[in-house]
């Protein structure tokens, strides 16, 4: 078996240029209702913790409720990725920063992917969901603090 690097540095020149949906982390996502395992979930955070960790990028979860869209966004702080930034966003009460450790962002993003979307448990039973709630690895660029 040989790695990626191996794989790369065997192709022709014009074949290592990687395509943005190819990058590592371009598929660490999940919309809430899901079906994925507890394991599965723990795993996917560990994955996004290391992305975030070795590459310019941002997780985020986005939250819909009747009380507006809630926005957490993690980035790494430092190289090792024992601190991360925290960027909080309720609609209401505005942008709101802290530096939390990996267990602490990792806790959170479990525990999260562990429950069901925000929505559900807030729309009654003839309504129809239109949004869902949703987590998402994305460069760091387009997680803009907009104010």
């Amino acid at each position: 078996m040989s790695s990626e690097h191996e794989q790369q540095r065997s192709r022709p020149t014009g074949e290592q240029t990687k395509q943005p949906s190819e990058e590592p982390w371009a598929d660490l996502e999940l919309t809430l209702p899901h079906t994925r395992s507890p394991t599965a979930i723990v795993s996917l955070v560990e994955c996004a913790l290391v992305e975030l960790t070795h590459e310019e990028v941002g997780a985020e979860f986005v939250s819909t409720s009747v009380a507006g869209v809630k926005r957490t966004q993690f980035i790494a702080v430092d190289d090792v990725g024992e601190e991360f930034k925290k960027r909080y966003l309720d609609e209401r009460l505005g942008w709101h920063e802290a530096t939390v450790s990996r267990k602490a962002v990792r806790d959170e993003l479990v525990n999260r992917l562990s429950q069901r979307s925000s929505l559900i448990d807030e729309v009654g039973q003839n309504d129809v969901v239109t949004a869902q709630d949703r987590f998402q690895v994305k460069p760091v660029r387009e997680l803009r603090v907009q104010k």
